[in-house]
């Protein structure tokens, strides 16, 4: 391959066409329906945001969008190329960071980004510089000579995150990017993605904190039994869950019953017990004046509490009002949903997690170490 400076394709204007687009796909794995019909718009230079449970179609979406796995139906459109008709010309154009980081652990950081960038057809100065900017920019340099193979978890995922950005792509898929990151690292790859979008790339971001969404995504898409259940901005959706939330936590066990009653006769939405901690919640309107409401109600019905707040609702809030599921304890978002899924689409989802970590050196020669091969 000749050697030549390389730029990548060119992110699209803020406010352009549409960079991502998904109408009616569909996707069975055996008999289970994965995808029954998603629909899906981000415009040039915007962050969506792709929220869902365990095995509600997040992954399968992202894959269909990079073009590792065929749609049974629907079409779908990547920078402008058909993902089915023009593969790849669809992963000329994105970089992909998954939910496992695929990195060389025999190659040091730099030897892996250096790599990434000679296949994506960097020349050998070109693809130094790179190499550097990127180190900086994930905080790697001190690192930068040492295996990967020893990197901890975080420093795998900022890694690969780099190497996903390499070819500066026009657009960006990153499949839960933040998972095992510090709070440090945490904050530099939000400010990674936030430099993307201000140069005008297009990113899908799957994630599993509601409070990452709010910070980078432009709008939000909640996917349940691989439908879109609810769509829009983060606020948008924990209004849909009543603005704040009160929790309140008795003062005599046994009656959080009693203290339920009360809340739910001030209505006009239902409380909610949750057995576990004893802790009673409700969702409400009007703040601060609520809260006086309800306190002033326990008391006169002699019902002590412990403590009590008042805060936006949490994302589990978000998920138990929209998916009409709540997380087991000690379980993170991700892990609802996963009973009695069809063990085919867990299968093919590890296949490709293998795939896309095994693939990396030989999708370089189409033109994309991160946009790997059907």
């Amino acid at each position: 391959m000749p050697e030549r400076e390389y730029a990548g394709p060119g992110s699209a204007p803020p406010g352009g066409p549409d960079a991502i687009v998904a109408e009616g796909l569909t996707r069975s794995f055996g008999a289970r329906r994965a995808l029954a019909g998603i629909d899906l718009r981000a415009p040039a230079g915007s962050v969506l945001g792709l929220l869902g449970p365990n095995g509600a179609g997040k992954t399968t979406t992202v894959r269909i969008l990079t073009t590792l796995l065929r749609p049974d139906g629907g079409r779908a459109s990547v920078a402008g190329h058909d993902v089915a008709d023009e593969p790849e010309a669809v992963r000329e154009r994105i970089g992909l960071s998954g939910q496992f980081a695929a990195v060389d652990e025999r190659l040091t950081a730099r030897e892996n980004l250096y790599l990434v960038a000679r296949l994506y057809g960097m020349s050998r100065a070109s693809a130094r510089r790179r190499a550097e900017d990127l180190l900086d920019r994930f905080a790697l340099s001190d690192a930068a000579d040492r295996p990967s193979g020893g990197f901890s978890g975080g420093m795998r995922r900022r890694l690969d995150l780099a190497g996903a950005l390499t070819a500066r792509p026009a657009v960006v898929f990153l499949d839960e990017p933040t998972t095992g990151l510090d709070p440090r690292g945490r904050a530099d790859t939000w400010q990674a993605v936030r430099d993307l979008v201000a140069d005008g790339t297009t990113v899908l971001l799957t994630t599993q904190y509601l409070e990452e969404a709010d910070q980078l995504a432009d709008s939000i898409a909640v996917i349940d039994h691989g439908r879109v259940i609810a769509r829009g901005t983060a606020g948008e959706l924990k209004e849909a869950v009543g603005g704040d939330r009160i929790t309140l936590r008795p003062t005599v066990p046994g009656t959080a019953g009693a203290i339920a009653g009360v809340l739910a006769a001030l209505g006009p939405y239902q409380p909610e017990t949750d057995r576990r901690t004893g802790q009673v919640s409700v969702a409400t309107d009007h703040g601060a004046s609520a809260l006086q409401r309800a306190l002033s109600a326990l008391e006169a019905a002699n019902l002590g509490v412990r403590d009590v707040s008042l805060a936006p609702p949490t994302l589990d809030d978000v998920f138990l009002a929209l998916t009409g599921r709540s997380r087991e304890p000690g379980s993170s978002v991700e892990d609802l949903g996963t009973r009695g899924r069809d063990p085919a689409e867990h299968h093919e989802r590890e296949r490709g997690e293998q795939d896309a970590a095994g693939t990396r050196r030989r999708a370089g020669r189409r033109k994309g170490a991160h946009a790997w091969r059907r």
